[in-house]
């Protein structure tokens, strides 16, 4: 399967999805949200693939929500649904039973980060930058930031990252507990080819329901607060701030906020 913005390739039991916006690092539009579901529905239902690698092309991961698109915009997707369609890709990245590892070749930010951490072994360029930078844009970490920082690392340190929108590199994030393994970037494909291969060669029921057993307890952590936070999400994308601080990061000056 292969489309302008996502594609999947298998091979040697190892599916790979690739977000393929390389000029805007792999920016995620309304099309790109769908497309990573389909894309990740296809791999979890390949009977060759054994592991499913996830990365983006050229120098980015992904950079999150296509900022210079949100320009005018008060919603994301279909205003219509009660549910929001965030809910959708965060439901699957937890619900998905085969193994999830995300190839981190750089930047992670907003829902990219959220994107690989919700993966089960992150690894990531040590020189790389990963954050939730929602708030920046005067948007809530709603699309799942909110739900897996705090399960990562702990609430105190979560709200700090989360509420500041700070970024650090690969190897803070790993001496955080962020993420598994941070390494140069000319070993990342060996290490994640290490990993895939290890996974591979186990019992795949075996490996998938023990996927499935602890990520009930990510999904019962991210129900309890997901909703919540993408109303919140939807209900800042209606607000004066966020259109300042959207028109601020495209003209890049610093922004003039008034609370509302």
């Amino acid at each position: 399967m292969e489309n302008s913005t996502v594609s999947y390739r298998v091979s040697d039991g190892v599916g790979t999805i690739t977000l393929n916006r390389p000029d805007v690092m792999n920016a995620i539009d309304a099309d790109t949200h769908l497309a990573l579901q389909h894309a990740l529905k296809r791999a979890d239902h390949d009977p060759e693939a054994r592991v499913i690698v996830l990365t983006g092309e050229g120098r980015a991961f992904c950079a999150g929500g296509d900022i210079k698109g949100m320009q005018g915009k008060t919603a994301f997707g279909d205003p219509s649904r009660v549910l929001s369609v965030g809910r959708d890709l965060i439901d699957l990245l937890v619900r998905t039973e085969t193994p999830l590892i995300a190839k981190v070749n750089g930047s992670a930010i907003g829902l990219g980060a959220t994107i690989a951490l919700y993966c089960d072994v992150v690894c990531m360029d040590e020189e790389a930058r990963i954050g939730d930078r929602h708030v920046n844009v005067g948007l809530v970490a709603g699309d799942g930031g909110a739900a897996i920082w705090p399960l990562l690392v702990g609430p105190a340190k979560a709200k700090e990252m989360l509420m500041t929108g700070r970024l650090i590199s690969g190897k803070e994030a790993e001496t955080m507990g962020l993420i598994a393994y941070a390494l140069p970037g000319k070993e990342l494909d060996s290490k994640v080819q290490e990993i895939a291969d290890e996974l591979k060669a186990l019992p795949p029921y075996a490996v998938k329901a023990t996927r499935a057993s602890v990520n009930k307890l990510i999904q019962e952590a991210t129900s309890s607060v997901l909703d919540l936070s993408l109303a919140y999400e939807h209900l800042s994308m209606k607000t004066n701030d966020h259109q300042e601080a959207v028109s601020a990061f495209i003209e890049k000056r610093p922004g003039n906020y008034h609370g509302y």
